[in-house]
């Protein structure tokens, strides 16, 4: 399995406003990067947070991307995971319908009635006790034939992805946008890292829109 962690974030390392408001932070040429992206990954991962906050659709938008995946003897689009410890997703949330299949992960603690109503619209992964274990959730998905990940966030779940050392890249658009907030999202959120810290490794910069993107790979843990 590759794990590719991708995000837009502002100049001060946000990625939304304190009101968890999305933020336009990227143009067009990233909105394309990121098409590309998804198109070629076998599925697209976020955390319940962002769709609590953004009802994403997480869908290939490029015509032409999603007939290059049918020529490839893929699905049309990349299927769709919500890491989703208690089951808050909603039943109308847009990265239920029937666009792509949509895997959701659970803990033990998600209650039976949202297991129910959650297992007509998707397909559902049960690993942990109160919270989803994220090394036997992806193990499920990649038993599925889910190889090659993208993760879109939030920050609470990019965290714990670094975390159980899941993640093999970081793609990251730095925005020329200011928002600032101590409260407000950023990258990796989460309890953070005090005796070892991810290290990684440049890869590529690229100048995109009027900003940035940052390309790593994740090189190994170091003690401070």
């Amino acid at each position: 399995m590759h794990v590719v962690v991708n995000a837009a974030m502002s100049a001060d390392g946000k990625l939304s406003s304190r009101q968890r408001d999305q933020i336009a932070i990227s143009g067009e040429a990233d909105f394309a990067r990121v098409d590309r992206l998804r198109a070629d990954s076998d599925a697209v991962v976020v955390g319940v947070g962002t769709v609590l906050a953004d009802d994403p659709h997480l869908t290939v938008k490029d015509e032409q991307l999603c007939h290059q995946r049918l020529e490839r003897g893929e699905p049309e689009q990349p299927a769709r995971v919500v890491i989703d410890s208690k089951g808050r997703t909603p039943d109308d949330a847009a990265i239920l319908d029937d666009a792509a299949t949509t895997y959701v992960c659970l803990s033990e603690t998600a209650p039976i009635d949202r297991r129910m109503e959650l297992a007509n619209r998707a397909e559902l992964v049960t690993a942990g006790d109160d919270r989803v274990a994220l090394l036997r959730a992806f193990a499920a998905l990649q038993e599925q034939g889910l190889e090659q990940l993208m993760v879109e966030g939030g920050g609470e779940l990019i965290f714990s992805l670094f975390e159980v050392g899941l993640v093999d890249e970081l793609r990251v658009f730095v925005g020329p946008k200011l928002i600032g907030g101590r409260d407000a999202p950023t990258l990796a959120d989460g309890g953070g890292f005090i005796d070892e810290f991810p290290l990684l490794g440049l890869e590529r910069v690229e100048r995109l829109d009027d900003g940035v993107l940052l390309c790593w790979t994740v090189d190994s843990y170091s003690s401070h």
